[in-house]
């Protein structure tokens, strides 16, 4: 038995990378998920990988617009319809940046801000609301980022939304105590996806040299926080921002 047998879970930003590490998991342990993308395009393809490994019988793909409420409400809605219930949120849709500050744009300093932080507000307070009714508590655990501690020097924007998720987080375990809903975050360090292999090894390099474990984060290593977060063994555990950086410092 998974130690999250039984659970139903909904997933953001799970088509790829540390997301579809979590659905995996998660799926391997027993729950039933809701994987949900920015296109049906890249959820059929994440869920037709999944069916490689026999993991499809319980788990199906939603596209809603993770910053409008309505649309977030509906897929919910779904989800609910389909698996009788939701008992953990993982909001891990993001995107980061590293523009310099002098060219940095309004629009492109927003939209980082948009889904980094008003989409787990959002998804947030639509989980929150199923599981108020539902009375019998659940768990909410957002991405946060080791840069969400230490900064980065460059691409302010994604730091910035990785210490507002720090913020909402904590405010967000201390309003929900009382409906027994946990909110966690998870801050990875430098994590081997496709944004960090589009990276020039002379920049690789040298971060991971940084790192005492002495290697770089795979979406694994992360998933497997978020099990635990979502687990039962971490019942007496919320507001917790937890790093899983092997140590790691910008």
């Amino acid at each position: 038995m998974g130690i999250v047998e039984g659970k139903v879970a909904i997933v953001t930003g799970g088509t790829r990378g540390i997301g579809y590490a979590i659905v995996r998991d998660f799926l391997k342990n027993g729950a039933k998920v809701a994987l949900a993308g920015s296109r049906k395009e890249t959820v059929d393809q994440a869920i037709a990988k999944l069916a490689e490994e026999g993991l499809t019988d319980n788990v199906m793909g939603i596209c809603p617009n993770l910053t409008d409420a309505d649309s977030v409400k509906e897929a919910f809605d779904a989800v609910v319809a389909r698996f009788g219930r939701l008992d953990v949120l993982c909001n891990n849709a993001g995107v980061s940046s590293r523009t310099a500050l002098v060219d940095y744009t309004v629009d492109e300093f927003q939209k980082v801000m948009d889904l980094n932080v008003t989409a787990v507000f959002v998804c947030s307070q639509a989980a929150a609301r199923i599981m108020i009714e539902q009375g019998d508590g659940g768990a909410i655990i957002n991405t946060s980022s080791m840069v969400g501690k230490h900064a980065q020097p460059s691409g302010c924007a994604y730091p910035t939304s990785k210490f507002a998720v720090n913020g909402l987080t904590l405010s967000l375990a201390r309003e929900l105590a009382g409906h027994r809903i946990r909110v966690n975050a998870v801050a990875p360090g430098i994590t081997h996806t496709d944004m960090v292999d589009a990276l020039p090894d002379s920049m690789i390099k040298p971060l991971i040299a940084s790192i005492p474990l002495g290697r770089m984060g795979e979406p694994e290593d992360i998933a497997s926080a978020y099990l635990f977060l979502a687990s039962d063994m971490a019942s007496y555990i919320s507001g917790a921002v937890l790093p899983v950086d092997g140590l790691s410092r910008p």
